[in-house]
Parts: structure tokens; C-alpha cells; sequence
């Protein structure tokens, strides 16, 4: 009985130290673990943040070359028909949207739906004022016939989109 009261003695207090190493060590490693995933957005921050506002840079461009306005200044020639323009218009906005899809990672899914309302918006508005022109019609027709109902509209889509994605440009930067 002597024997196991006296190890015991030595058992106790050794155990009792073992357990409080483990809880220090344990404390030790999770600290050690969150400044490790720290350290690692951090890092990844340095790299994707040049990359997130490059993106936004780009949907503002695009945004900028979409605007109805943009587009027929661009792309109108006197020797087109509006059937032409319409096409070559429809074309482009669409090119530049595919072009620009790998953007949408970097935004936010509001943002993101606001913009393809938007080139569905003005891929509608180049429709709606094609149609009313017959065959023949030249490209100048199609291109007064939109900046009418531009100017008919009090809410330019493209300019609140716009404002949209600059909004939360100021929210990550």
C-alpha cells in the first residue's frame, strides 16, 4: 500500500504537469494556426486585389463601350443599312460581354446580374427601334430612332449599373 501511495505522490504531480504542457502547447499551435491563415489571406490579398480592380476596371469600360449612345458612334457608317447596324451592334455587345465573363468572379452576384440586365436591356432597346424601321432603312434612322428613346427614358441603365459597380469598388477599396 506504501508503494502505490508513494507512486502516486510522484504520479500525480507529473500527470498534473503533462496536462498543463498539453493545454500550453495546444494554446501555442492555435495561435500559431490563425496567424499561419493570416499571414496566407494576406498574401493572397496582395495578389488578388491588383486583379479585382483590374476587373472592375474592365466591366467599367465595358459598361462604357455598351452605352447606345457609344455604340453608334463607334460602329455607324453612312453606307449601312439599320439592319446592318443593328447586327454589327448586337455583335459587338455581345463579344465584349463574353469577352468580359471571366470578370464576374471578382464582383458581386447583384452586381453581376445588374450588368447582364443591362446588356440584355440595351440588346432589347437596339431591337425594339430595328423593327420599326422597314428593310430599307439606313443606318442613320436606326441610330436617331435610338437616341430618341434614350432621351425618352428617364433612367439611363447603363449609367446606374455603372454607378452600381462603382459603389462597390468603394466597398472593397
Amino acid at each position: 500500500m506504501d508503494i502505490i501511495l508513494e507512486f502516486g505522490k510522484i504520479l500525480l504531480p507529473a500527470g498534473l504537469v503533462l496536462y498543463a504542457m498539453y493545454l500550453t502547447m495546444k494554446s501555442i499551435l492555435a495561435k500559431e494556426i490563425v496567424k499561419a491563415n493570416m499571414d496566407y489571406k494576406i498574401e493572397g490579398s496582395k495578389i488578388a486585389l491588383p486583379n479585382k480592380l483590374q476587373a472592375f476596371e474592365r466591366i467599367c469600360l465595358f459598361l462604357e463601350r455598351l452605352s447606345p449612345g457609344n455604340l453608334v458612334l463607334r460602329l455607324n457608317s453612312t453606307n449601312m443599312t439599320a439592319k446592318e447596324l443593328q447586327h454589327l451592334m448586337i455583335a459587338e455587345i455581345r463579344d465584349e460581354f463574353n469577352h468580359n465573363l471571366s470578370q464576374q468572379i471578382y464582383m458581386s452576384d447583384k452586381s453581376w446580374n445588374h450588368i447582364k440586365n443591362t446588356v440584355e436591356d440595351v440588346i432589347a432597346l437596339i431591337n425594339t427601334n430595328a423593327e420599326k424601321l422597314d428593310g430599307e432603312a439606313r443606318s442613320v434612322e436606326l441610330a436617331k430612332l435610338i437616341f430618341q428613346e434614350i432621351e425618352k427614358r428617364e433612367v439611363d441603365p447603363v449609367a446606374v449599373t455603372l454607378s452600381e459597380v462603382k459603389a462597390e469598388i468603394g466597398e472593397v477599396f
